[in-house]
């Protein structure tokens, strides 16, 4: 089950689970990704922009993502 998504400055995705895995099926580019992560995430999960890489990530709501 997906617990947190993580946006890149580049448009890449990041995913993982409950134990902090990564979930290759939900990471990728954001355009190609987006749908499915929406989709499949339960409400609990947390959405996180990382706006650029010298800052830390910053939550965010699922519409913001």
């Amino acid at each position: 089950m997906i617990k947190s998504i993580i946006r890149c400055p580049d448009d890449m995705v990041l995913a993982f689970d409950e134990d902090d895995e990564q979930i290759p099926r939900y990471q990728g580019r954001y355009e190609e990704v987006r749908r499915l992560i929406l989709e499949n995430a339960p409400p609990e999960a947390v959405f996180g922009r990382w706006f650029d890489f010298e800052n830390d990530i910053t939550t965010v709501s699922r519409d913001e993502w």
